[in-house]
């Protein structure tokens, strides 16, 4: 291909791209594909000769397309969000144009300086107090990982990474039983083991750690000869939207001398509206470090999660390696390859620039604001339905319900609803039953799509009556 040839099917693409968008109601929100049609229909061995791009791209509708689930579907309600706003995707058609490394400042100056000042933005746009930095990750797993290995650091004086862990007392990370399963991955990866993560029972009416019982078990930890290491709280758990009031974590953590991280992947995007602070983000300003991303609620296009840091040097003592190829001469600068566990970094910051200033705080704000007020009607509306049940109230735009019968029909209406195609949801469950979870985050839904899910759910379940 040549560059002509790029142009061309460059603006072929774009196009395509649009048109896309603009018919995404049109489709099933779901792939309606069995398992193994899409792969029945790829040759088995590569070609040895060149294609001409026109049979590609028909291959790729033909073929690809029926078994695409469409995230950016404005009636996607399973999950949470994976936004694409059209600023942030232009963006990403840059990135990868110039294809820049961005792993050191010396191979691509601008995109660390830019990201530098994406996070700084952030943080006033999150209400964060000055003296934050931060780095942008590419999720909200990898920014988690990064905070359970300097907690193991930091617990071990530092030792770990040079010697390994084994023969070292027991360490152990405290959490809420609501924290998403990235957490438990994180202490297999780190060495750390699940026997010693410690989840703490949710209690209140946003099913909060208890407080008390946290520092009930970091004393009987202590006097069994583990070594406590770290907190993980959560603000917005991926279940049923679970979040821990942070002031009382906050303070056994300085008592016991414990390294915090808090995961606000999802509802940290929220905190753009200054009004949620009160309520979700108060003593925010004591966590070690914090993670949110922007690639779910707020429409920057995936992969993008930014970790925010108190102070940088525990985690930069946890990873930076410096080998004689990386150095970096001359003045002092930022290298963000050695505050993550990939050294290879891609230009993420550019998505963040033009999605900001695209839409300003204030459209980001208004579409946030929207889905919450438009989570609790639906809400509403579900709660009318014979014999439903909402088994836990909006926690700012996700809730959770069940049908009348047992956990089987639980997943039976999901399945049916979702082999429907109007609309997208997931089961979860929560205390000890199979529930129905229902988020409302996709950028370009509107109220009318949101309330059309009542009417899809009431259909498809006198259907199976």
């Amino acid at each position: 291909m040549d560059w002509d040839e790029f142009a061309h099917w460059g603006t072929h693409i774009s196009n395509w791209s649009a048109d896309y968008h603009k018919t995404l109601r049109d489709r099933p929100v779901r792939a309606q594909t069995a398992f193994g049609e899409t792969a029945a229909q790829l040759p088995q061995a590569p070609p040895d000769g060149a294609e001409a791009m026109e049979r590609i791209m028909a291959d790729f509708e033909n073929i690809v397309m029926p078994g695409i689930t469409h995230w950016q579907h404005p009636r996607f309600f399973a999950y949470f969000p994976a936004n694409a706003a059209p600023p942030s995707m232009l963006a990403e058609m840059l990135v990868t144009t110039i294809a820049s490394q961005c792993m050191l400042w010396q191979t691509s100056p601008a995109a660390t300086e830019v990201e530098t000042v994406m996070v700084q933005w952030l943080r006033q746009a999150l209400g964060l107090s000055e003296g934050f930095t931060g780095v942008i990750q590419d999720s909200a797993s990898s920014a988690t990982l990064s905070a359970v290995l300097t907690m193991r650091e930091r617990a071990t004086g530092y030792t770990g990474n040079r010697d390994g862990i084994a023969g070292k007392e027991h360490l152990r990370i405290y959490c809420s039983d609501q924290v998403h399963s990235s957490i438990d991955r994180a202490c297999w990866v780190s060495g750390i083991g699940q026997a010693n993560l410690v989840k703490i029972p949710g209690t209140g009416p946003r099913h909060g750690m208890d407080a008390a019982a946290l520092q009930a078990a970091i004393t009987a930890d202590r006097a069994a000869g583990h070594t406590p290491a770290g907190i993980i709280a959560i603000t917005g758990g991926t279940g049923i939207g679970a979040c821990d009031t942070l002031g009382p974590i906050l303070e056994v953590a300085k008592a016991e001398d414990l390294y915090t991280h808090l995961d606000a992947a999802w509802a940290g995007a929220a905190m753009i509206c200054p009004e949620l602070h009160a309520d979700f983000w108060a003593d925010v300003d004591g966590f070690d470090s914090i993670v949110f991303n922007p690639h779910k609620w707020l429409g920057a296009q995936f992969d993008c999660s930014v970790q925010f840091l108190r102070d940088a040097q525990p985690q930069l003592n946890t990873l930076k390696i410096e080998p004689e190829y990386l150095k970096t001469t001359g003045e002092s600068v930022t290298n963000y390859s050695e505050w993550t566990i990939p050294l290879g970094r891609r230009f993420r910051a550019l998505k963040i620039w033009f999605l900001i200033r695209s839409y300003g705080l204030d459209g980001l704000r208004t579409r946030v604001r929207n889905h919450i007020l438009w989570a609790g009607e639906v809400c509403e509306a579900i709660r009318k339905l014979d014999g439903f049940e909402i088994v836990t109230d909006p926690i700012l735009s996700l809730f959770s319900f069940r049908c009348p019968g047992s956990d089987d029909d639980q997943q039976r209406l999901v399945d049916a609803l979702n082999g429907d195609g109007r609309i997208y949801v997931t089961q979860g469950s929560f205390a000890g039953r199979k529930i129905i979870r229902f988020q409302v985050g996709q950028f370009d839904t509107t109220r009318a799509d949101v309330m059309m899910a009542e009417t899809v759910i009431r259909d498809v379940w006198e259907k199976m009556q």
